[in-house]
C-alpha cells in the first residue's frame, strides 16, 4: 500500500493478508496512526499475526526490495486487466492510496506492469480493500499448489 488514507481499510487489507499468507508493506506517508484503533478494530485480532512492513517512502522501499519484473501495479489509469498479469510467488502489487492513486512518475516507470479491474463507466473506482481482495486472490488462484503448501 502506497500511502494509505482510510484506516479501516488498511485493517481490512491486513486481515486479508493474514488470511492469505502474503506480507503487507505500507509505504508512508499514512493519513493515521498504524496503531489507531479503528485499524485495530477493522484487523480484528489478525494485526499481531500480521507480516507487516513500514517503509519510510517509496525510495527506501526499492532500495531495499529489487523491483524487476516481480511487480504489478494496480491503477485505473491502464487497460490491461488484472486477469492477464501472471503473477508468481514473491511478486510484490502495488496499490496507491485511496484519494490519488499511485504516482504517475511510478507508473509510467513500470509502464508494462500496471493491471486494472474492468469496472463499467458508471464507477469511478473501487474500494481499496476489495480491490487488493480480487487482485490477491487471482494471484493465489494462480500459484494454487505453492498456496495450499503454505
Amino acid at each position: 500500500m502506497v500511502n494509505p488514507q482510510i484506516p479501516n481499510n488498511t485493517g481490512a487489507i491486513g486481515r486479508l493478508c493474514v488470511n492469505a499468507g502474503a506480507s503487507l508493506h505500507i509505504i508512508k506517508p499514512i493519513a493515521f496512526e498504524i496503531d489507531e484503533k479503528a485499524v485495530r478494530r477493522a484487523g480484528l485480532d489478525y494485526w499481531s499475526k500480521l507480516d507487516l512492513h513500514v517503509w519510510e517512502n517509496i525510495d527506501e522501499f526499492f532500495l531495499n526490495n529489487k523491483i524487476t519484473n516481480n511487480a504489478h501495479f494496480a491503477t485505473t489509469k491502464t487497460d490491461r486487466p488484472y486477469f492477464e498479469a501472471e503473477f508468481k510467488e514473491g511478486d510484490f502489487i502495488f496499490f496507491g492510496s485511496e484519494t490519488a492513486g499511485i504516482d504517475e512518475k511510478i507508473l509510467n516507470r513500470f509502464k508494462s506492469q500496471t493491471i486494472t479491474i474492468p469496472m463499467t463507466n458508471d464507477g469511478r473506482s473501487l474500494n481499496l480493500a476489495i480491490s487488493t481482495g480480487i487482485v490477491l486472490y487471482d494471484a493465489i488462484r494462480q500459484n494454487y499448489t505453492s498456496f495450499k503448501e503454505v
